[in-house]
């Protein structure tokens, strides 16, 4: 047991120095080639056994002075030795690049995109992976490529970036593992998981509220008012198709709310921490998006001014994600 853990300690000591001879060794990119700097070649256990046995049948060809017994040992001794070019040739030569990932919801499942790519002979049972107990195995094509995805976890709100990605095979034999650990310079926008709740408005822009008797009018999705010209952000469910087919452009319908108010969500106006005040907002943001209802942002220190369609949500969810991190 106290052996056990000051091993432990000791790889903990060692992982600052192998992290930053790594990065020199194999630098980020977005696209890699395999090469002999950056593959590196060990004995699995069955090639621990392997060896074992072939000290053993020597000890006995000695032992006895055999002569079938030494060409039986320098024999599969040779076949160890070519199973070491065939392995790392399987793995030299083969490129890999990132690919987009979408962002998703704390919670959610991560799946980050690869391209395994062969630039003249094939490649076999090339398994992939963040952690080395869970690794997915693919086959390349001679002069080809597969498109494949690695599930991450998404824990934490905010930016995340891919660790290293470990590419290994031990083919043909299994005795040797050649392998590498790349840093695809992978990141991806974590938003804050949605929680249902009361709507977080600010103070005096409750909708549908008294004016003194007077309502203005605003954006919104009760009263059809007509149409008007199409603008970049506007939602396409709104198009009306009948004007586009009659040569009349893009037009959409055009609605308004009768409320006194801009809807306005209010970070202040929740209580809870922090997390659960930005995932209740979170829900509102997708909530208020669906239904195509305006609305304002307010989080301490900053103001995302009202506004609709895809775009306005994902800046809002992004300012979301990104609250309270340094820039």
């Amino acid at each position: 047991m106290v052996i056990a853990r000051g091993a432990g300690a000791l790889i903990e000591q060692l992982k600052p120095f192998w992290q930053r001879w790594l990065v020199r060794r194999i630098p980020p990119a977005s696209r890699v080639e395999l090469n002999h700097r950056r593959i590196f070649i060990m004995p699995t256990r069955a090639g621990a056994i392997f060896a074992l046995v072939l000290i053993l049948m020597l000890l006995v060809a000695i032992n006895y002075q055999n002569s079938l017994a030494y060409g039986l040992t320098f024999l599969l001794l040779s076949v160890a030795v070519l199973a070491i070019l065939h392995t790392y040739r399987n793995l030299s030569g083969l490129v890999l690049s990132s690919g987009a990932a979408r962002s998703v919801f704390v919670g959610e499942p991560l799946l980050l995109r690869l391209r395994l790519e062969s630039i003249g002979q094939p490649h076999q049972a090339i398994a992939v992976g963040w952690d080395v107990s869970q690794l997915q195995a693919f086959d390349v094509p001679g002069a080809g490529r597969v498109d494949v995805e690695v599930g991450l976890p998404a824990v934490a709100r905010g930016w995340l970036r891919a660790p290293r990605l470990r590419v290994e095979s031990g083919f043909p034999l299994g005795i040797f593992c050649a392998w590498s650990w790349l840093d695809l310079q992978q990141s991806v926008l974590i938003y804050p998981r949605p929680l249902p709740g009361a709507m977080p408005l600010l103070v005096g822009a409750q909708p549908h509220a008294d004016d003194l008797g007077q309502i203005t009018q605003g954006p919104g999705v009760d009263d059809y008012q007509g149409l008007k010209a199409y603008q970049p952000g506007d939602s396409r469910r709104r198009l009306h198709w009948k004007a586009y087919s009659r040569g009349q452009g893009l037009l959409i319908k055009d609605f308004t709310d009768v409320s006194g108010h801009d809807l306005c969500l209010d970070f202040m106006a929740l209580g809870g921490d922090i997390e659960e005040r930005l995932s209740r907002l979170c829900y509102w943001v997708l909530e208020l998006s669906q239904r195509h209802q305006p609305f304002a942002l307010r989080l301490p220190g900053f103001l995302l001014v009202p506004g609709s369609g895809d775009e306005h949500r994902e800046a809002c969810l992004q300012a979301l994600a990104l609250f309270g991190s340094r820039p």
